[in-house]
């Protein structure tokens, strides 16, 4: 039984009365008694008993209601559910962040899109630094990057979320440690902690600026693989490290300082970015949500709004 054959059907057993029904349908009387032919013949039993007078159901009939009725609703179902995800009311959004320094934005994201947009599931990628982030949004196995970076690509759009502040950490038993800040020219000699580098990492490449301005270039004597390794290894003597303020209030920090930077550039952008050509029907939802947490007012000049959704 198809769609069309289960409507007509339904409609006849509402009425029975085929001009009725036929109205009700849109349709002549004669195609109409037609198609239920039609199906009687398909279904190999008469569904309609039929004099001059009425027109009643058999026991056949009867049984096919529930059948049918469940046929329209499996037929509307499907429209409904192609319909969402060509204007993303549903689907599938990949996020990339870094850790520590990023996950308080990740959690409120997912509780604004769980909250307004049920259909659309959130993947998120854990351990993605802004270089790597940056790669996979490119290639297209991200939809979304969340990180900092100091310039991205013609091919990339970005919409700032917050402003930080990098600061140096240091072992509680630095002989700076019981300072509020620190000049990084006092740091020369430290050794030094870093996350993996790359390419447009804001982090890293702050590192080198400020040490650069003061004078010196960093000993880097370990590479740590996230922010809540990296304090970890400070914790225990490694070395001294930059961080950020958004690592600070949402990592553990015993057994270590947390210095402010007198002097140079310290802010960083936290972004949101994606690629220009991603034709991902729910990512319009996602950003209008981030957009909805940060709002444009509170962003920088010339900042790129979120898309509207189709």
């Amino acid at each position: 039984m198809e769609v069309h054959q289960a409507e007509a059907f339904l409609v006849l057993a509402e009425e029975l009365h085929f001009g009725r029904a036929a109205a009700r349908l849109r349709m002549a009387q004669p195609p109409l008694s037609r198609l239920i032919k039609q199906l009687e013949r398909e279904l190999g039993s008469p569904l309609f008993e039929r004099t001059t007078r009425s027109v009643t159901l058999t026991p056949a009939g009867e049984a096919l209601i529930r059948p049918a009725q469940g046929l329209l609703r499996a037929a509307e179902n499907a429209r409904q559910v192609v319909l969402n995800a060509v204007t993303g009311e549903t689907g599938h959004v990949d996020i990339g962040f870094a850790g520590a320094s990023t996950q308080s934005f990740v959690g409120s994201l997912a509780h604004e899109v769980r909250k307004n947009h049920q259909g659309i599931n959130l993947e998120f990628h854990s351990s993605q630094f802004s270089h790597t982030g940056l790669q996979r949004v490119l290639d297209g196995s991200l939809d979304l990057a969340i990180g900092r970076w100091d310039f991205v690509p013609a091919e990339v759009d970005s919409y700032l979320l917050t402003v930080e502040e990098a600061l140096v950490v240091v072992p509680s038993g630095h002989p700076l440690a019981n300072g509020s800040t620190v000049r990084m020219k006092d740091l020369a000699r430290d050794p030094w902690v870093t996350l993996p580098s790359g390419f447009g990492a804001a982090l890293q490449n702050r590192l080198n600026s400020l040490s650069m301005a003061a004078g010196f270039t960093p000993r880097v004597v370990q590479t740590a693989p996230d922010s809540w390794t990296l304090l970890v290894l400070v914790a225990a003597g490694m070395g001294s490290a930059i961080t950020l303020d958004s690592v600070r209030d949402n990592a553990p920090t015993e057994g270590v300082s947390f210095l402010n930077i007198r002097g140079g550039n310290t802010s960083l952008e936290l972004r949101l970015i994606w690629r220009k050509t991603n034709s991902n029907p729910a990512l319009p939802r996602v950003l209008q949500a981030a957009q909805k947490l940060y709002p444009l007012e509170d962003a920088a000049p010339g900042e790129t709004p979120a898309p509207s959704s189709p």
